[in-house]
């Protein structure tokens, strides 16, 4: 039996097989969370005038210090009527187009007003910089530069700058199709009466929550007994997916039908066993285009091999740039013992001291215990080797849940 690879060969083999989706147009309204496939460029300028960034006054800086009649008055969206000329000023709104022949805006708090004049005339003591107060035209982005770069999630900024930008939609890459099968006679649905030896599914729905937070639509098939019939149509059904996710069956054991099922039908399997803790015995094959993943049936080793493996290659079918998980620095806030063999990923809780982040591991850190784990919003990757990591200790860590 070959040795377990290393948690970056395999995240490396994986990535090797990703091949990214075909790409299609998405309007934006519905491009919440879809990946760009190309880069996205601005179709007008940003702002499209130039125009106040205040409550005030347009004026000419050459004019002040002065007493400057007040001519016109300008809301947003209303541009003048005719350019401001020497010695005058214009009432702005924020937002209001600046008119020709002003270069500046004073917010209103810095001039007196003389409401009794006719025309009403406005008082400004204070020099003031040229270009004070007034946004430029195409400041924030030009016609034709680049506003969301190839690669990148698009969240509700990226949204909202490619809608001010005038984009009404963007080529995305295909959202990934994700079957899940849970196995083992052992699992019970959810509302059905538990009898002797049974358990609820659980795998399944919390694999399809993870899943989905990356952008791929999922299907939940149901739970698969140990019998190799229900196996072959199950996973035969599933690999019609881009991926296909299954739950427990990958030892060694007389009811673990799932490598063997899945060879069967034409997978090939390019690696099994990976030295971390917990979640050894994942598998990674393909069948053609078709991904398969095969996680432990223990819940915690199943969502540590789902954040590890399957996420990454999500990510990497929609085209984002770094699809690994991203590891930050952090201190211990308790020790850790090391394990000889095999890198462990631990669950933690995150917080924010003074000095930095400091990561807390939990307590129950078996791989049957998903209650315990659900406090966890960190996974600290414990490199393998000898001795105990010290309270206050340089690890990496990344954060659970990341789309």
């Amino acid at each position: 039996m070959e040795e377990p690879l290393a948690l970056e060969e395999a995240q490396a083999r994986i990535l090797a097989r990703a091949h990214v989706l075909l790409a299609e147009d998405v309007p934006l309204a519905q491009a919440a969370g879809r990946v760009t496939a190309e880069p996205v460029r601005a179709h007008v300028d940003l702002p499209p005038f130039a125009s106040s960034a205040m409550d005030g006054y347009a004026i000419r800086a050459a004019d002040l210090p002065g007493t400057l009649p007040v001519v016109a008055r300008i809301a947003a969206g209303r541009p003048a009527a005719r350019a401001i000329g020497a010695g005058e000023a214009m009432e702005i709104s924020t937002g209001g187009v600046v008119p020709d022949g002003a270069d500046t805006v004073v917010p209103v708090e810095y001039v007196v007003h003389h409401d009794n004049s006719t025309p009403q005339r406005v008082a400004i003591a204070e020099l003031v910089d040229p270009g004070a107060n007034v946004r430029l035209r195409g400041r924030d982005v030009a016609t034709g530069e680049v506003v969301a770069p190839a690669g990148v999630r698009l969240g509700a900024a990226l949204i909202g700058a490619l809608a001010a930008a005038g984009v009404a939609e963007v080529r995305c890459a295909r959202r990934p199709r994700v079957a899940v099968v849970a196995t083992g006679t052992e699992l019970v649905p959810l509302g059905a009466p538990l009898g002797p030896g049974q358990i609820y599914e659980s795998n399944g729905i919390m694999l399809a929550a993870a899943l989905a937070a990356v952008g791929a639509d999922i299907e939940v098939l149901p739970a698969v007994a140990d019998d190799e019939s229900a196996h072959r149509a199950a996973l035969e059904r599933g690999l019609a997916a881009d991926v296909l996710v299954t739950s427990g069956g990958v030892s060694v054991g007389p009811h673990d039908l799932v490598r063997r099922v899945e060879t069967e039908l034409g997978v090939e399997e390019i690696f099994w066993r990976v030295a971390i803790r917990p979640g050894k015995p994942v598998s990674f094959g393909v069948r053609g285009e078709t991904l398969v993943f095969g996680l432990p049936g223990n819940p915690v080793s199943s969502l540590v091999g789902c954040e590890l493996f399957v996420k990454p290659a999500l990510r990497a079918l929609q085209g984002v740039a770094v699809p690994l998980p991203r590891l930050e620095p952090g201190r211990l806030g308790s020790p850790l013992t090391r394990t000889e063999a095999r890198d462990e990923l631990v669950r933690a809780h995150a917080r924010l001291d003074p000095d930095g982040v400091v990561v807390v591991p939990l307590a129950g850190q078996e791989s049957h215990m998903i209650v315990h784990s659900a406090a966890a919003d960190a996974l600290v990757h414990v490199p393998r080797g000898t001795g105990v990591l010290p309270v206050g200790a340089t690890v990496r860590w990344f954060r659970l849940g990341e789309p």
